[in-house]
């Protein structure tokens, strides 16, 4: 018997040990597994930091575009100061020269406010189109006619625009910024009461989740997660900033995938995807048939 005894207690003990191997095992693979997504999604976070680096460069080679603008507009505005000095000093010289100084200057102003349009700046280029209408007022010819109905007609389009709409598209994605950390995040799931004693002390040790369609649970993989959105929140405002269509609906997307990813499906998360896509379809540039038209007219009527 005492052999007997003995040769079960070391069955016991080689199945405990086997059972422990086992165990430990499945937690390095599952270490193992963990470490490569871990290491995956922090590659992906350097190719976006990359990518944000790039668009930055960008944006600030954008910025710099539009120094230059400015500066080609305020050189615009003094040369329209110098013609308008031109106009006084030649007030003598006939009246063709003068019609034709004029309409020069009328060409100016609204090569002006056709430069203000495409930064946004509807107030200056209507300001700019008021002007260029003061001067063919007294611009008298054959074609002048034309050009002052054209321009009547551009300039109520311009007043119809309205403001710029990249500033409400602006707004609303930083509202969607501001919104996402407010979420309903993943709920642990409960065990009811009167559960077996066993399934009460294992929902203590294991957590059971789906994960065909489930939000990602892991917390490195969340914060990589949310790290990665806002990378995509910043070049969603670089195309903004742009103009860029495409991009900003490539980064609107990608923002749509990963709120869906980080979490679970809500009212609240349904509606921040009903803004996106309600970006997605917004405006980003000021744009008219008619804009433009005047100028073009102005300038078949200066090569005739």
């Amino acid at each position: 018997m005492l052999w007997l005894l003995l040769l079960v207690v070391l069955a016991g003990a080689g199945w405990w040990g086997w059972q422990w191997w086992q165990q430990q095992v499945d937690a390095r693979a599952e270490q193992a597994t963990h470490e490569q997504r871990i290491a995956s999604l922090e590659q992906r976070l350097e190719a976006l930091r990359r990518d944000q680096r790039a668009n930055g460069e960008r944006l600030q080679q954008a910025e710099a575009t539009n120094r230059l603008l400015r500066e080609e507009l305020l050189g615009l505005g003094q040369r329209a100061a110098l013609l308008e000095d031109n106009i006084a000093e030649l007030a003598d010289a006939g009246v063709g020269g003068i019609q034709a100084l004029r309409i020069d200057e009328a060409g100016l102003l609204l090569a002006t406010a056709a430069q203000r349009l495409q930064v946004g700046d509807v107030g200056g280029a209507a300001s700019a189109y008021a002007l260029a209408a003061a001067v063919l007022e007294r611009v008298d010819g054959p074609g002048i006619i034309d050009l002052r109905q054209a321009l009547a007609q551009e300039r109520a389009v311009v007043a119809a625009l309205g403001p710029d709409p990249a500033i409400a598209v602006r707004a609303r994605l930083a509202a969607l910024e501001a919104a996402t950390p407010e979420l309903p995040q993943l709920a642990a799931p409960a065990v009811a009461d009167d559960a077996p004693w066993w399934k009460r002390l294992a929902a203590r040790v294991v957590d059971v989740r789906p994960t065909s369609g489930a939000p990602v649970a892991v917390p490195a993989e969340r914060a990589a997660g949310r790290a990665a959105m806002q990378v995509e929140l910043s070049l969603a405002r670089a195309a903004l900033e742009r103009r860029d269509e495409v991009a900003f609906d490539a980064a609107l997307t990608r923002i749509d995938g990963w709120l869906a990813s980080l979490w679970p499906d809500s009212p609240q998360a349904r509606e921040q995807r009903k803004s996106i896509q309600a970006l997605r379809a917004a405006p980003l540039r000021l744009d008219a048939p008619e804009l433009g038209s005047t100028l073009a007219q102005l300038r078949r009527l200066q090569d005739s």
